[in-house]
């Protein structure tokens, strides 16, 4: 299940809107088993989405969450950019090759 604040983000980016977690956007979780809800919502030019706006974006979400876990995964497999630019400059075929191994062990949905 995806996380609230993934499906705000992409709410708020379906309507060219930015969610910021720490101003316009606060969530907040009483520990009473319902889990996590907006508390304050202040997105200027947007309306506070609804509970049924929140679960359009569940599917979206779920693949936003796995792809930011491929993207970290792919990022600690490549290396140091510094690293990399010295095995481009010595062997761009072998930089070629190892990256596509990373690509292929890790496919984004």
């Amino acid at each position: 299940m995806a996380q609230l604040s993934t499906k705000i983000k992409l709410y708020c980016e379906a309507n060219s809107k930015v969610a910021d977690f720490s101003n316009n956007v606060i969530l907040q979780d009483d520990s009473d088993g319902k889990g996590a809800y907006i508390k304050t919502w202040s997105v200027d030019g947007l309306t506070k989405p609804t509970d049924s706006q929140i679960a359009s974006y569940e599917t979206a979400g779920n693949t936003e969450e796995s792809n930011n876990s491929v993207r970290a995964t792919r990022k600690s497999a490549y290396g140091d950019i510094g690293d990399q630019l010295d095995e481009i400059y010595k062997d761009i075929d072998a930089w070629k090759a190892r990256i596509k191994s990373v690509k292929d062990a890790n496919p984004k949905s």
